[in-house]
């Protein structure tokens, strides 16, 4: 039975934790360890942060009864066994000063200095408290934090560090509390710790998440692999056996080590694939650590003599690493009686990347050209940068870097040969962004290997894309249906937002001329002040918010208009008798800022009125329409409108024919309507009896004279029964 059918069972006691008790680790220890890579004053600066943190924690305890200071201790230790340095250590020993005791910022800095104090700051949790739900308090504290990481990378160390302990000693909790602080681990913490190399971390948070969140599940798993390594001992040491002669037999120097894959990967295969255990084929593995990067394909041609390769698993992560940038060599063969294994091949600085990331490299500056987790690591902190400034707030935001935290790639080329590594199902859309917001606003099309394809195309690995762009095109919001990486989601809301924004200005000054129109008067003509007093009564910045509002229909033109002309709402009641303001005329190319309702779909040439929708503008209807509404109970938010002289841009109707069922109507149809230079947006049937078929087209047309000339070349279509234009 596949692993993922198993249902935990509330009467029954769940398994025991797994065995995370470690000695007590002091600060003498920390010390002491520090020695082998640290001088003394930089141990001393480290002790002095120490006294401070444990003076600052006086009297406090972990839920465990222990003295909270032995938390920050232990946050150090697991950051000084990625040999980080001095400040970072200060920091981690201090890293709940500013959030859990009475100690500011200022006052760490004071003490310290500032790059120490941005630090704590960066991991300190926010203490507002008007947060609407704990969805968004957390989405907010990670947004600050995730900011904060772009402007010092060690702060998501400290953080990873700080999770990872706490994660170590989460038994105390409460199971609830455990499944939570767990849940979050795996879909946040552990994934950035990948994102950014670090493997060592990530395979123990997400190990540790799966013990605390699924404890069952971890158990029987944990049994199943017991079992399997006991029936594969033997192949285990004969593949070992066979590797090291065959490097010996070729002169190559390397070490052979058999490995077992960490549970919660197997039980991510085994629950996206939906497979049972024995199907999951890559349990075991091995790995080959050589000293260059061309005795690794050395290392690959003595393997494929050992053993059959299997066609189409072959990766080579050397050539072509990974987004966070790791490398190695990976191949799955058949090996001894036709049992799959997996070798991974690397060199020792591939191994060290592996393990520790961007922590590798911060001891020393490398100008090495190849991906390194420091430089990709940097365009990833650009990218949430820009996914922030596109973001409205913060769960938004979270939700990008959710959606970018979670890639399996694929690999595609620029025109000039550069590779660009997108999340899979990444789309055209994706690639444009990925190279550069302008680029992603303005694009239009692509050539995909030299040939021409649309915007919502997947992309496959190996594939050049070339993008075409257009100077005046821009984002649609449709495109948000198909894209798939955080950047480009964030690049088009925010563009949206932009272009809503600009478009509701415009219209915003336009309702309130019109409106100030029966008076004599435009904005650039009120008296002197009028404006300044009403924007401080109304508490907006300036006269372009107050544009914004009245265009996205949140504040009524009317009232504004009657306020900057000096006049209270009471001695101008809205059931008094509206003073005559000019009609306002609409282009057709307002923008997202006026829309068309969709039951009557208004076109140029029908007599129309307009309703505000708070925080969408204007709906336009046709006179008449149902859906207006009673105009004395709601007068003050109808609009009086008139098409422009010169309407820009195709409108949508509906029309509905009733024709005889025969064979080829439908495309006597279609052929009449473009042959007068409408398009079909979409076409629905449904039969009226077993001879006749009613057919509801919406066209794009540019006025009622279009539309008219239409439905008078449709009754021509012989069996065209009855043509109407549809309200609903």
């Amino acid at each position: 039975m596949p692993m993922t059918q198993v249902v935990e069972s509330p009467a029954v006691t769940p398994p025991a934790e797994p065995s995370l008790d470690r000695p007590r680790f002091q600060i003498g220890d920390l010390c002491v360890y520090l020695e082998s890579y640290l001088s003394a004053d930089q141990i001393r600066e480290v002790y002095r942060a120490y006294q401070f943190g444990a003076e600052a924690h006086a009297g406090q305890t972990r839920k465990s009864g222990e003295p909270y200071i032995q938390h920050p201790i232990a946050v150090a230790r697991i950051l000084a066994e990625m040999r980080m340095d001095h400040k970072c250590l200060m920091a981690a020993i201090l890293h709940d000063v500013i959030e859990d005791t009475g100690h500011s910022k200022e006052t760490v800095a004071a003490l310290f200095d500032e790059e120490i104090a941005e630090l704590v700051d960066g991991v300190s949790k926010l203490t507002r408290l008007d947060f609407r739900s704990k969805a968004e308090a957390q989405a907010a504290n990670l947004q600050k934090m995730l900011l904060a990481m772009t402007k010092d990378i060690r702060v998501i160390l400290i953080k990873l560090a700080d999770r990872l302990h706490n994660m170590r000693t989460l038994g105390i909790m409460a199971p609830e509390k455990r499944r939570r602080i767990s849940r979050e681990t795996l879909e946040i913490y552990a994934p950035i710790a990948n994102r950014l190399g670090i493997r060592k971390i990530f395979l123990e948070l997400e190990d540790l998440g799966f013990a605390h969140c699924w404890p069952w599940r971890r158990l029987l798993l944990q049994r199943a692999v017991v079992r399997a390594r006991g029936a594969r001992k033997e192949l285990v040491a004969d593949v070992e056996r066979a590797l090291r002669e065959g490097l010996e037999q070729e002169g190559i120097q390397g070490e052979v080590v058999g490995r077992q894959k960490h549970l919660y990967g197997i039980y991510g295969k085994m629950r996206d694939k939906q497979r049972p255990f024995d199907e999951v084929v890559d349990v075991f593995g091995f790995r080959v650590v050589v000293d260059r990067i061309d005795t690794c394909y050395r290392v690959l041609g003595v393997v494929h003599n050992l053993y059959k390769p299997m066609p189409g698993r072959f990766k080579d992560y050397i050539a072509i690493p990974k987004n966070n940038g790791y490398q190695s060599l990976h191949t799955q063969l058949f090996g001894p009686q036709g049992i799959p294994i997996e070798i991974q091949i690397r060199t020792l600085d591939m191994q060290r990347h592996a393990e520790s990331g961007i922590a590798a490299h911060w001891m020393y500056k490398t100008g090495a050209k190849r991906p390194s987790p420091q430089n990709l690591a940097a365009d990833w902190l650009g990218n949430l940068l820009e996914m922030q400034r596109g973001s409205g707030d913060s769960v938004e935001f979270l939700e990008h870097v959710k959606v970018d935290l979670f890639p399996d790639e694929v690999y595609v080329f620029t025109p000039r040969g550069e590779i660009q590594v997108l999340p899979a199902g990444a789309t055209v859309v994706d690639f444009a962004y990925a190279i550069h917001s302008g680029l992603g606003n303005r694009c239009v099309a692509a050539r995909i290997d030299r040939r021409m394809a649309p915007l919502r195309t997947a992309l496959r690995s190996g594939q050049t894309v070339e993008i075409i762009t257009a100077p005046r095109a821009m984002p649609n919001a449709g495109w948000l249906n198909f894209v798939v990486t955080g950047k480009a989601r964030a690049n088009i809301r925010g563009y949206l937002k932009n272009l809503q924004r600009q478009e509701a200005e415009a219209l915003g000054r336009r309702l309130l001329n019109a409106e100030l129109a029966g008076q004599g008067l435009d904005l650039d003509r009120l008296p002197e002040g009028h404006q300044a007093a009403y924007l401080a009564r109304a508490k907006l910045p300036d006269l372009a918010t107050l544009l914004v509002e009245v265009g996205l229909g949140n504040r009524l033109p009317i009232l504004v208009a009657r306020r900057l002309m000096g006049e209270e709402v009471a001695e101008a009641p809205l059931d008094a008798e509206p003073r005559q303001a000019r009609r306002l005329a609409i282009k057709g190319t307002e923008g997202m800022v006026v829309t068309y309702g969709r039951c009557c779909r208004p076109i140029p040439g029908d007599p129309i009125s307009g309703l505000f929708s708070p925080g969408k503008g204007i709906v336009v209807h046709r006179q008449g329409c149902r859906n207006l509404g009673d105009f004395q109970q709601h007068k003050d938010q109808w609009l009086d409108l008139e098409w422009s002289s010169q309407p820009a841009g195709d409108f949508y109707t509906e029309i509905r024919v009733d024709v005889g069922n025969q064979r080829g109507v439908l495309a006597s149809l279609a052929a009449a309507i473009a042959e007068l230079g409408s398009n079909i947006e979409n076409v629905q049937s449904r039969e009226k009896d077993g001879h006749n078929i009613r057919l509801d087209f919406l066209l794009s047309v540019r006025d009622r004279q279009h539309l008219a000339r239409i439905m008078r070349r449709l009754r021509q279509v012989p069996k065209v029964m009855r043509i109407q234009r549809v309200s609903r």
